[in-house]
């Protein structure tokens, strides 16, 4: 069993102050595979005093000094990158081949584009006889999720580093090895002591700590969107900014122009890339109503071709979701489907054939689905997509702007049609006819999947204040 059991603060590894122990399960065997301590209120004073200290002198780091560090890091992060692949393999359910290039591969990227946005940002700029100055906002406190756990943390690090800032890292409890292979990264590269610290813990205990903390200046959180509600609330007491990026359920959009052959293969790849544990999967699938059926046909023929199998192993087969209580959920809503009226194409209940061990869910595909049922409401987090038929593209608009959230949405159709139809979509980012997230670009969503965005500059910006200096130059 892998042991993580210390907590990384002020640049060394301590013993937890009253933490408990955990273990971590691998979905695939449902084994224990890590042990780590939960933290305590009393590890994250200590960290946030830490992080509180350095700021004093790495705020005032030049952005050389700065772009350097980020690249030591990249360099050491590299160094570690099949240890990390293997981390998150075990921990969440990730085939290794999956892993090893988007998993740790996004890291690699946002690394990358923080040490640009750095080089090009202008951090002050002459209005009239005044200066406007950007400045790092102070400590900041990162809650990431297990579903794309080193995405998720390079995406707040990098850029937060990039502007100045000083940090505590609570990665999921379910995923915690890649986040602690992560602080040996920081480590190796030579960053400051106190600038970078890790306490691992759940929601209720660090969570709660760090978003309640008056010397917190900032909590970035990325997760549910009922989690998001309850950091909001921990955190308005001491008025510090909130950042979330949180649940989504985006639509893909096949207009009368599309070609089907690429748009519905488009859709599911999208789907059940990490077994449907993406915020930005596009599991309802919009499709006009005269082509349903063609279109059930060519994506069961899909679903019932993907395999599932051991994470551990190379290959394009999907594994586990990440743990009991999601398997039991989204059991749940494939039975909620059949109870109100879904027509199931293929999957459905249970776990795939011959599989006795395992979070393991079938490839499930429903057709003739409304958009007032549960399925097309409710965020499944697994490898289920929905197909919604409409009437005309007036009706398929108003059915992809009717949920809650608004992350992204996916479009296909031809260059006038998606002109037209892009603008009066909801959501924070359009994918058209197969286009890819880039971490330069910024990512983030309307409604209630949150605020703010992350990435590149608009990342970078997230973590600044703005000062006016009036008059200097008078």
């Amino acid at each position: 069993m892998r042991s993580y059991i210390k907590q990384y603060i002020d640049g060394v590894w301590v013993e937890s102050d009253g933490g408990t122990r955990h273990e971590v399960i691998n979905p695939a065997t449902e084994a224990a595979i890590t042990e780590i301590t939960l933290g305590s209120a009393a590890d994250v004073d200590k960290a946030v005093a830490a992080a509180k200290r350095a700021f004093e002198s790495f705020s005032r780091t030049s952005v050389e000094e700065r772009i350097a560090l980020i690249e030591r890091i990249l360099e050491a992060y590299k160094a570690r990158a099949g240890d990390m692949a293997e981390a998150i393999s075990l921990e969440m359910g990730a085939p290794l081949s999956l892993a090893r290039t988007a998993q740790v591969g996004s890291g690699i990227g946002h690394l990358m584009s923080a040490a640009r946005a750095l080089q090009e940002f202008q951090f002050e700029e002459q209005i009239g006889k005044s200066l406007v100055v950007h400045e790092a906002i102070g400590v900041v406190a990162m809650i990431t999720p297990w579903n794309w756990p080193l995405n998720q943390i390079v995406s707040k690090v990098a850029p937060a580093l990039a502007a100045g800032c000083t940090m505590i890292l609570k990665p999921s409890e379910e995923a915690p090895s890649c986040a602690a292979i992560f602080a040996e990264v920081m480590d190796a590269a030579g960053v400051p002591a106190g600038v970078f610290n890790l306490v691992n813990g759940d929601g209720p205990g660090v969570g709660t700590a760090l978003s309640t903390h008056r010397d917190v200046d900032m909590v970035s959180f990325t997760g549910s969107t009922r989690a998001g509600i309850l950091v909001a609330k921990n955190a308005a007491d001491t008025v510090k900014r909130v950042h979330q990026e949180l649940g989504g359920k985006s639509p893909s959009v096949v207009l009368e122009s599309a070609d089907i052959a690429k748009a519905v293969p488009g859709t599911l790849f999208s789907v059940l890339m990490n077994s449907g544990q993406s915020c930005i999967a596009p599991a309802r699938l919009l499709v006009p109503r005269h082509l349903q059926e063609q279109v059930a046909a060519l994506a069961a023929q899909m679903m019932q071709a993907t395999q599932t199998g051991d994470p551990a192993q190379e290959g394009r087969h999907i594994g586990p979701v990440v743990n009991k209580t999601q398997w039991d959920k989204i059991q749940g809503l494939i039975a909620k489907g059949l109870e109100e009226g879904a027509k199931l194409e293929t999957g459905g209940p249970g776990r795939p054939d011959g599989v006795e061990t395992g979070y393991f869910v079938k490839p499930t595909l429903f057709s003739n689905v409304r958009n007032d049922m549960t399925i097309a409401r409710e965020e499944i987090f697994g490898p289920v997509v929905t197909i919604i038929p409409y009437e005309d593209e007036e009706d398929a608009i108003r059915i992809a702007n009717d949920t809650d959230y608004g992350l992204s949405a996916v479009l296909f159709g031809d260059a006038e049609s998606v002109k037209r139809v892009a603008p009066r979509l909801r959501a924070g980012m359009i994918y058209v006819n197969g286009g890819q997230p880039d971490p330069n670009l910024p990512f983030g969503g309307y409604k209630q999947s949150g605020n703010g965005r992350e990435h590149g500059k608009f990342g970078l910006a997230e973590f600044l204040e703005v000062k006016s200096v009036i008059g200097v130059f008078a």
